[in-house]
């Protein structure tokens, strides 16, 4: 059967592994700590949401995020892959489909490598964020930097690729020694690396020591230098800029996170995770124990739906793609949205464009590097006319 366009058919799916050692104080995203006992529980709730679908579905990428997927023992790994490689079995040939999971330094094991090889993951996510300890420990970071080497190599006895996750912007963090942790990122060859600015979610422990006054963000011009110089850095050892907060060596994207940013179908499973198909965006329970006692009853684990038209998803498509250094293809977009890009935003795109944030060839609109730096900015005002 012949599949729908990729902004309505996923091709790509992610899987939610909530577990981890430690809840650091500034992440906001649904993880539990010190619950590994519902472990077990969890992978049979996973796999009972998965049945969901009710045939294989199969897909040219998978992304196992947390949390901590790592932090799961071998054995429970293996359970949580034969479940996820049956219902989301390979839509390409060999070993081409790309396969990530994020670790931290600290939870992987020559055993736990091996056993996701077998499996087919071919990519490893590691949260380094620094190599600083100083930073790890503002960041409330359990690993040390001596572990990160030992992730690396033991990655690489078994999967190929290895990227790097690093924040920028830490409480007490300079240029000086934010170009340090780019120079020791890089000294492992790395062959992806995501750079993020630290932000405050509300209600994080780290925010929380914010508004004490216990600690003081960067100030604004020292994380936009921190910034710049992470594209120039990256740039100058071979890397591409290929999307706001992430740069890789030629050939070496992530494939799956590209079909985000194109804003295209995604499935997703667990707790907290998020899918659009067809159209629709759900979102699951954010709470552990609910997920489980919902997927295990057999109950809906999405708790929110949302369909939006097509004028409001043809603004969302270009908020996201505009992100991506191939920037926004004119007749691409209107094949995936129905709309032509100038008549949705033409007095946006015009102010974008005579403030040099937004490069346009007649055929892509792309932003300039000046508006790398602005992007929340560009994109805001492209949406001022949704």
């Amino acid at each position: 059967m012949e599949l729908l366009a990729p902004w309505l058919e996923p091709r790509t799916a992610y899987i939610h592994v909530p577990f981890c050692a430690h809840h650091c104080g500034y992440c906001d995203f649904a993880v539990i700590a010190g619950q590994d006992h519902l472990i077990d529980l969890y992978l049979d709730a996973l796999a009972a949401e998965l049945a969901t679908l009710g045939a294989p579905r199969p897909v040219e990428s998978l992304f196992i995020g947390g949390g901590t997927p790592t932090h799961l023992s071998a054995n429970q790994l293996e359970r949580l892959l034969e479940a996820i490689t049956r219902w989301l079995p390979s839509a390409l040939e060999g070993t081409s489909r790309e396969f990530s999971i994020e670790a931290n330094p600290d939870s992987l094991t020559e055993e736990k490598a091996a056993v996701l090889a077998a499996f087919g993951v071919n990519r490893v996510s590691i949260g380094v964020q620094s190599f600083r300890p100083e930073s790890l420990a503002v960041l409330d970071r359990r690993h040390a930097p001596e572990h990160i080497g030992r992730a690396v190599e033991t990655t690489r006895k078994h999967i190929p690729t290895v990227s790097f996750d690093l924040i920028f912007g830490a409480p007490g963090s300079t240029l000086a020694s934010w170009c340090a942790d780019l120079d020791a990122a890089l000294a492992f060859g790395p062959q992806h690396v995501s750079t993020y600015g630290l932000t405050y979610e509300k209600g994080t422990p780290l925010w929380k020591r914010q508004h004490r006054g216990q600690i003081a963000p960067v100030p604004e011009d020292d994380e936009l230098a921190m910034y710049e110089h992470a594209m120039d850095r990256l740039a100058g050892a071979g890397f591409e800029h290929y999307e706001i907060s992430n740069f890789a060596r030629p050939g070496f994207r992530c494939r799956h996170n590209e079909r985000y940013w194109a804003n295209e179908a995604y499935y997703g499973f667990g707790v907290g995770a998020a899918r659009y198909v067809h159209g629709a965006r759900e979102l699951n329970v954010r709470d552990t124990k609910l997920y489980i006692r919902k997927a295990l009853s057999g109950e809906p684990v999405a708790f929110q739906r949302e369909e939006l038209d097509p004028r409001a998803r043809a603004f969302e498509t270009m908020a996201t793609q505009l992100r991506r250094a191939d920037g926004i293809n004119r007749a691409r977009f209107h094949e995936q949205t129905g709309f032509a890009l100038d008549t949705l935003a033409p007095a946006a795109l015009l102010l974008l464009r005579e403030n040099a944030l937004v490069s346009d060839d007649g055929s892509d609109v792309r932003l300039t590097r000046r508006g790398k730096c602005v992007a929340d900015a560009a994109v805001s005002e492209l949406l001022k006319e949704a």
